[in-house]
C-alpha cells in the first residue's frame, strides 16, 4: 500500500504545480492589508477538489462585512475511514491537516522578479523538481498542496485511513485567526447566522499543521511562549523645552519604563528552557508613537509598546503584577500617570513530547526523508496555540525553504511530494492497532 501511495504522488508533481498556479491567481488578502478576503480562493478550491472525488465538503463562514461576500470562508473536506463512511469522527477520533487559505500582500513589487500572483516554475537542476516562485507558494499553499496530494493519493486509489481524516483550510491566519480558527473553536455547538455549527474537535484527535519547519524537516514545533503585547500611555505635563521645570516630561518617564520593564522582566523571569530559542524569556520595548512634532516641546503624552514573549513556566498574570510594580515605581518617582492596555495576551499550553501525533510523525518524516526529528518550542504565535488551548494535540511541521513573506517567494515540488507522502503515511498509520 505505502508503495502505491508513493507512486501516485510522485507522478501528480504536475497536479501539484497546477493547483499551486491555481491558488495563486486568486489573491486572498485579509481587509486589514487592503484585500477581499479568501472567497474566491476557497470557491476555487471547493470545486477543484468536488472534481477531483472529494466530494464530502462543508463550509462555515465567518461574518465579515469588510469583505467579499461579507463572510470569510472556512472550508473542511472530510475523507472518512472504513468505519465511519458515515461521516461521524470514527470511534478513534479524527485525524486533521489544517492549512490557511490567506496571504500577505506581496510587499515592494520593484523587488519582485514576476507578478507575484503569476507562479514561475524553474527547474531544480541536479536536485530534481521545480521551484515555484509566487506570493503564497509557501506560506501555506505548500502545506495545502500536500494535504490534497496526500488525500487523493487514498481517493483514487480507494484506500481508507485509519481513522476518518478532515482538510481544513482556513481563514485569517495571518491577521489572528479572529475569522479562522479561533471562530471556529468559539461557535462550535452553536449556531451563527442560522446554520448550526458542530462540535468539531474532540481530545482524541490529533491535529498536523504545515505551517512551519525547516529545508530538513527535522523540528516538530509542539509548544509557544505565552504572548503578551502592550500599549503603554504615560502622561505627564507639556512644557517649552527650555522650562522643564514647568513641566512633567512623560517621554523621559516612558523611556525609563521602557527600560526599567526590558531589564527588571528578563532578570525576575530569567529561567532557561532548551526547547526554545532563544532559550529565555524576551521583553522588547518595540514600536513608539510620535508625540510633539517639535524638538523645542517638553511632551506631556508618550506612548510605546512593548512585545513580550515568556516561557510557558511563567503565567502572564505572574508577569503583569510584576509590570504593576514597576509601573508604581515610574509613576511615584516621575509624578506621572500610566495606563497599559493589552492587544494580545495568548497563554498557550504544550502538545506532549510523547504524544501519539508527535510519535508518529517522527516515525513518518524519518520514513520518507531519512531525518531524525526534533520536538521545539517558538516564540512566535501559531494557530496551533489555540487547538492546545482548548486541549487538542496539534503539532506545526513541514519541509520547506522557508522563504515565507519575502519578495520572490517559493516552494520546491520535492517538499510537496515528501511532505505528502509524510501526511499519507499518518493517514494510514494513526489509529492503527
Amino acid at each position: 500500500m505505502q508503495e502505491r501511495i508513493y507512486d501516485f504522488i510522485d507522478k501528480n508533481e504536475a497536479l501539484a504545480v497546477e493547483l499551486e498556479t491555481e491558488l495563486t491567481r486568486r489573491p486572498a488578502v485579509s481587509p486589514e492589508s487592503g484585500g477581499e478576503g479568501e472567497l474566491d480562493k476557497c470557491v476555487f478550491l471547493e470545486g477543484w477538489l468536488r472534481r477531483r472525488g472529494i466530494t464530502r465538503l462543508e463550509r462555515y463562514d465567518a461574518p465579515d462585512p469588510r469583505a467579499k461576500g461579507g463572510i470569510r470562508p472556512n472550508l473542511i473536506a472530510t475523507i472518512p475511514s472504513l468505519e465511519d463512511r458515515g461521516g461521524g469522527a470514527g470511534v478513534s477520533g479524527t485525524f486533521w491537516i489544517m492549512s490557511h487559505l490567506d496571504v500577505v500582500p506581496p510587499g515592494e513589487l520593484s523587488l519582485w522578479q514576476n507578478d507575484p500572483w503569476t507562479v514561475v516554475v524553474q527547474q531544480e537542476g541536479t536536485a530534481g523538481g521545480s521551484r515555484l516562485i509566487g506570493r503564497g507558494v509557501e506560506d501555506n499553499q505548500q502545506g495545502l498542496c500536500s494535504s490534497v496530494l496526500a488525500a487523493l493519493a487514498l481517493v483514487e486509489q480507494g484506500i481508507n485511513p485509519v481513522r476518518t481524516v478532515k482538510l481544513l483550510f482556513v481563514a485569517d491566519e495571518e491577521n489572528g485567526s479572529v475569522y479562522g480558527i479561533d471562530w471556529l473553536i468559539k461557535n462550535q455547538g452553536k449556531t451563527v447566522n442560522g446554520k448550526a455549527i458542530p462540535q468539531f474537535f474532540r481530545p482524541e484527535d490529533m491535529v498536523l499543521i504545515p505551517d512551519g519547519g525547516d529545508p530538513r524537516g527535522e523540528t516538530i514545533e509542539i509548544a509557544e511562549k505565552n504572548l503578551i503585547w502592550a500599549r503603554f500611555v504615560t502622561q505627564g505635563v507639556q512644557a517649552h523645552g527650555s522650562r522643564p521645570d514647568q513641566g512633567v516630561n512623560a517621554h523621559l518617564a516612558g523611556a525609563d519604563l521602557a527600560v526599567r520593564l526590558h531589564y527588571g522582566l528578563s532578570i525576575k523571569f530569567g529561567e532557561r528552557d532548551p526547547l526554545f530559542e532563544p532559550d529565555y524569556s524576551t521583553f522588547q520595548p518595540t514600536r513608539k508613537e510620535r508625540n510633539v512634532p517639535n524638538i523645542n516641546t517638553i511632551p506631556g503624552e508618550d506612548v510605546f509598546y512593548m512585545d513580550m514573549r515568556i516561557l510557558p513556566r511563567y503565567s502572564t498574570g505572574v508577569v503583569l503584577a510584576e509590570v504593576d510594580r514597576i509601573v508604581a515605581e515610574v509613576e511615584a518617582q516621575y509624578g506621572v500617570s500610566i495606563t497599559y492596555t493589552l492587544p494580545q495576551r495568548v497563554e498557550s499550553r504544550a502538545t506532549p513530547v510523547d504524544s501519539p501525533l508527535v510519535t508518529l510523525l517522527s516515525r513518518a518524516a524519518r520514513d520518507v526523508y531519512g531525518v531524525d526529528t526534533r520536538p521545539i518550542g517558538i516564540g512566535g504565535g501559531t494557530v496551533g496555540a489555540f487547538l492546545r488551548n482548548a486541549g487538542i494535540p496539534a503539532a506545526v511541521w513541514s519541509r520547506m525553504a522557508d522563504t515565507a513573506h519575502q519578495p520572490n517567494e517559493y516552494a520546491l515540488t520535492a517538499n510537496i511530494l515528501g511532505d505528502a507522502k509524510v501526511m499519507a503515511l499518518l493517514m494510514i498509520r494513526a489509529g492503527a492497532k
